[in-house]
């Protein structure tokens, strides 16, 4: 199994604890957008899809951003289906 699978997996089962660092990894394996502007949040997005996640960097996330994040990605799933 691929490290990144792994990755996600590990994320939706255990939503706390993780840093913006695997995030980025996961966000770049969908092909998902991240903006920084030089601020302390990440803004992930995806073309067509309205739903856009912020996460404050600050670590550990929270685990609440971690499952909007794993919403967003479900989205991209579906769409990219």
């Amino acid at each position: 199994m691929n490290k990144r699978v792994k990755l996600l997996e590990s994320m939706r089962n255990n939503p706390r604890d993780w840093r913006i660092d695997d995030l980025l990894v996961v966000a770049k394996q969908f092909d998902i957008e991240c903006r920084n502007n030089g601020g302390s949040h990440h803004v992930f997005s995806f073309p067509n899809l309205e739903m856009d996640v912020t996460v404050p960097a600050h670590r550990p996330i929270k685990s609440v951003y971690i499952r909007q994040f794993m919403l967003l990605i479900d989205a991209v799933k579906e769409l990219k289906k």
